[in-house]
């Protein structure tokens, strides 16, 4: 039977990510706050890719994962990021 290895994250490394979404959070709420006209929207994407990222990487561990599991994790967030990208320019030259 295969054992597992389990990853302990330490509390400081979560605190940390945790402080660095709030930093991110206050961000995006700066970020709406200036007249950017239509790079607010890429401005607040890029920050909430940000903290997904954060997310993904810490909280849920994916930073500890193999090298096949990521890979395939970042061709599915490059995708997404297509057809979101696809939806916007459609909405913005209409």
């Amino acid at each position: 039977m295969d054992e597992q290895q389990h990853t302990i994250v330490s509390y400081g490394t979560l605190t940390a990510a945790w402080i660095a979404l709030l930093f991110l959070t206050a961000l995006t709420v700066g970020i709406t706050r200036l007249d950017l006209g239509g790079y607010k929207v890429l401005g607040a994407l890029t920050i909430a890719c940000l903290k997904g990222g954060v997310v993904i990487a810490f909280f849920m561990q994916m930073r500890y994962e193999g090298r096949l599991l990521r890979w395939l994790l970042f061709v599915a967030l490059v995708t997404l990021a297509i057809f979101i990208g696809i939806t916007f320019f459609d909405v913005l030259y209409r």
